[in-house]
């Protein structure tokens, strides 16, 4: 699947989840920021520089979703085995991502 499809596919996915992404311009902001997953008054948000490339785009974005609960919601079988490479990584990211911050079931 190519880059710019699969960022059109993990967005949509973010959308069923209630995730808001949004491309920003980092560059005339003074301070160094980084790309990546954060509430904004308790709403998932996925905020990503516009000026990385698109397979950069997607890293981040499978990033975010992957610490989201997206097993029951329908996903072309390629966008979900991207998914489940970031799954070990975040394990104890998926904790936190849903309100449970000291990582503990």
């Amino acid at each position: 699947m190519r880059s710019e499809q699969l960022y059109h596919e993990l967005k949509s996915l973010a959308e069923k989840l209630g995730v808001h992404v949004s491309e920003q311009n980092f560059r005339n902001s003074g301070i160094r920021i980084k790309s990546g997953f954060c509430l904004v008054k308790d709403v998932p948000h996925c905020i990503i520089d516009k000026h990385l490339r698109v397979n950069q785009k997607v890293e981040i974005l499978a990033e975010c979703l992957s610490t989201m609960p997206h097993e029951s919601v329908y996903l072309v079988p390629a966008v979900r085995e991207y998914l489940d490479q970031f799954k070990p990584r975040n394990k104890e990211l998926s904790s936190v991502a849903i309100g449970n911050p000291e990582g503990q079931s």
